[in-house]
Protein backbone atom coordinates (compact mmCIF):
# COMPACT_ATOMS: atom_id res chain seq x y z
CA UNK A 1 0.00 0.00 0.00
CA UNK A 2 1.28 2.89 -0.93
CA UNK A 3 -0.58 5.56 1.01
CA UNK A 4 -2.14 7.64 -2.09
CA UNK A 5 -5.60 7.41 -1.96
CA UNK A 6 -8.20 5.20 -4.37
CA UNK A 7 -9.19 7.33 -6.96
CA UNK A 8 -10.87 4.59 -8.50
CA UNK A 9 -13.85 4.42 -6.14
CA UNK A 10 -13.93 8.59 -5.84
CA UNK A 11 -16.46 10.37 -7.50
CA UNK A 12 -15.40 12.13 -10.89
CA UNK A 13 -15.66 15.49 -10.17
CA UNK A 14 -18.99 17.14 -12.00
CA UNK A 15 -19.63 19.73 -14.48
CA UNK A 16 -22.31 21.47 -16.09
CA UNK A 17 -21.60 22.92 -19.43
CA UNK A 18 -23.98 25.21 -21.27
CA UNK A 19 -23.76 26.54 -24.86
CA UNK A 20 -26.30 27.44 -27.23
CA UNK A 21 -24.14 26.04 -30.11
CA UNK A 22 -24.23 21.79 -29.76
CA UNK A 23 -21.29 21.61 -32.10
CA UNK A 24 -19.14 23.88 -29.55
CA UNK A 25 -21.04 22.01 -26.44
CA UNK A 26 -20.26 18.98 -28.10
CA UNK A 27 -16.97 19.78 -28.40
CA UNK A 28 -16.38 21.15 -24.42
CA UNK A 29 -17.69 18.59 -23.31
CA UNK A 30 -15.69 15.80 -25.35
CA UNK A 31 -12.45 17.79 -23.96
CA UNK A 32 -13.93 17.62 -20.48
CA UNK A 33 -14.72 13.89 -20.26
CA UNK A 34 -11.46 13.13 -21.63
CA UNK A 35 -9.99 14.44 -18.82
CA UNK A 36 -12.29 12.19 -17.10
CA UNK A 37 -14.81 14.32 -15.53
CA UNK A 38 -18.77 13.64 -15.37
CA UNK A 39 -20.14 16.55 -17.39
CA UNK A 40 -24.04 17.48 -17.89
CA UNK A 41 -24.56 19.48 -21.10
CA UNK A 42 -27.64 22.08 -21.20
CA UNK A 43 -28.63 23.74 -24.56
CA UNK A 44 -29.28 27.09 -23.42
CA UNK A 45 -29.16 29.52 -20.05
CA UNK A 46 -32.52 28.95 -19.45
CA UNK A 47 -32.08 25.07 -19.05
CA UNK A 48 -28.74 25.71 -16.80
CA UNK A 49 -30.70 28.45 -14.43
CA UNK A 50 -33.37 25.70 -13.77
CA UNK A 51 -30.80 23.04 -13.05
CA UNK A 52 -28.51 25.92 -11.00
CA UNK A 53 -31.94 27.03 -8.95
CA UNK A 54 -32.43 23.25 -8.00
CA UNK A 55 -29.51 22.35 -6.75
CA UNK A 56 -28.88 25.75 -4.91
CA UNK A 57 -31.75 27.31 -4.39
CA UNK A 58 -33.04 25.29 -1.41
CA UNK A 59 -30.79 28.17 0.73
CA UNK A 60 -28.30 25.96 1.70
CA UNK A 61 -24.74 26.84 1.36
CA UNK A 62 -22.50 23.93 -0.51
CA UNK A 63 -22.04 22.65 -3.68
CA UNK A 64 -24.89 20.13 -3.97
CA UNK A 65 -22.75 17.87 -6.08
CA UNK A 66 -21.54 20.68 -8.63
CA UNK A 67 -18.11 20.95 -9.23
CA UNK A 68 -17.79 23.50 -11.95
CA UNK A 69 -20.43 25.07 -14.13
CA UNK A 70 -18.90 26.07 -17.89
CA UNK A 71 -21.14 28.17 -19.43
CA UNK A 72 -21.35 31.00 -22.60
CA UNK A 73 -21.98 34.08 -21.99
CA UNK A 74 -24.59 35.07 -24.63
CA UNK A 75 -27.77 32.51 -24.71
CA UNK A 76 -31.23 32.47 -25.27
CA UNK A 77 -33.25 33.10 -22.88
CA UNK A 78 -30.82 33.36 -19.70
CA UNK A 79 -27.07 34.95 -20.22
CA UNK A 80 -24.04 33.04 -18.41
CA UNK A 81 -23.80 36.36 -16.43
CA UNK A 82 -27.49 35.84 -14.87
CA UNK A 83 -26.33 32.59 -13.89
CA UNK A 84 -23.56 33.39 -12.41
CA UNK A 85 -25.58 36.10 -10.49
CA UNK A 86 -27.26 33.29 -9.47
CA UNK A 87 -24.52 31.21 -7.80
CA UNK A 88 -23.13 34.17 -6.47
CA UNK A 89 -26.39 34.83 -4.82
CA UNK A 90 -26.80 31.40 -3.52
CA UNK A 91 -23.70 31.88 -1.97
CA UNK A 92 -22.35 28.80 -2.96
CA UNK A 93 -18.75 27.81 -2.98
CA UNK A 94 -18.77 26.06 -6.96
CA UNK A 95 -16.74 27.93 -9.63
CA UNK A 96 -17.80 29.11 -12.48
CA UNK A 97 -16.17 30.03 -15.81
CA UNK A 98 -18.10 31.77 -18.80
CA UNK A 99 -16.52 31.38 -22.34
CA UNK A 100 -17.48 34.65 -24.32
CA UNK A 101 -16.78 35.50 -28.26
CA UNK A 102 -17.59 38.95 -27.43
CA UNK A 103 -14.81 40.57 -25.46
CA UNK A 104 -17.09 43.65 -23.73
CA UNK A 105 -14.52 46.03 -22.61
CA UNK A 106 -16.34 45.55 -18.61
CA UNK A 107 -17.23 41.90 -18.78
CA UNK A 108 -14.24 40.56 -17.32
CA UNK A 109 -14.38 42.80 -14.38
CA UNK A 110 -17.82 41.95 -13.84
CA UNK A 111 -17.39 38.10 -14.48
CA UNK A 112 -14.35 38.79 -11.70
CA UNK A 113 -16.59 40.22 -9.04
CA UNK A 114 -18.80 37.71 -9.30
CA UNK A 115 -16.47 35.00 -8.29
CA UNK A 116 -16.01 34.21 -11.92
CA UNK A 117 -13.57 33.54 -14.55
CA UNK A 118 -13.51 34.15 -18.24
CA UNK A 119 -12.45 32.60 -21.03
CA UNK A 120 -12.13 34.26 -24.45
CA UNK A 121 -13.02 32.34 -28.07
CA UNK A 122 -11.62 30.85 -29.79
CA UNK A 123 -9.38 28.75 -27.27
CA UNK A 124 -7.44 26.07 -27.51
CA UNK A 125 -8.44 22.68 -25.47
CA UNK A 126 -4.91 23.40 -23.61
CA UNK A 127 -6.94 26.78 -22.45
CA UNK A 128 -10.07 25.12 -21.47
CA UNK A 129 -8.40 21.98 -19.51
CA UNK A 130 -6.08 24.39 -17.73
CA UNK A 131 -8.61 27.04 -16.70
CA UNK A 132 -10.50 23.93 -15.63
CA UNK A 133 -7.92 22.18 -13.65
CA UNK A 134 -7.15 25.61 -11.86
CA UNK A 135 -10.95 26.29 -11.01
CA UNK A 136 -11.23 22.22 -9.84
CA UNK A 137 -8.20 22.60 -7.90
CA UNK A 138 -10.34 24.92 -5.71
CA UNK A 139 -13.18 22.98 -5.23
CA UNK A 140 -13.87 21.86 -2.02
CA UNK A 141 -15.76 18.88 -2.67
CA UNK A 142 -13.57 16.32 -4.90
CA UNK A 143 -10.18 16.99 -5.11
CA UNK A 144 -9.12 16.96 -9.09
CA UNK A 145 -5.78 14.96 -9.98
CA UNK A 146 -4.62 15.46 -13.61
Amino acid sequence: MTGEPDLSTAPRPRVLVAEDDADMRALVADILRKEGLDVEELANGQRLLVRVVEAFGSGREGDAGIDLIVSDVRMPFCSGLDVLEEVHRSRCRTPVLLMTAFGERDLSSRVQALGGRLLDKPFTPLALRTAVRELLGKSVRVPFVP
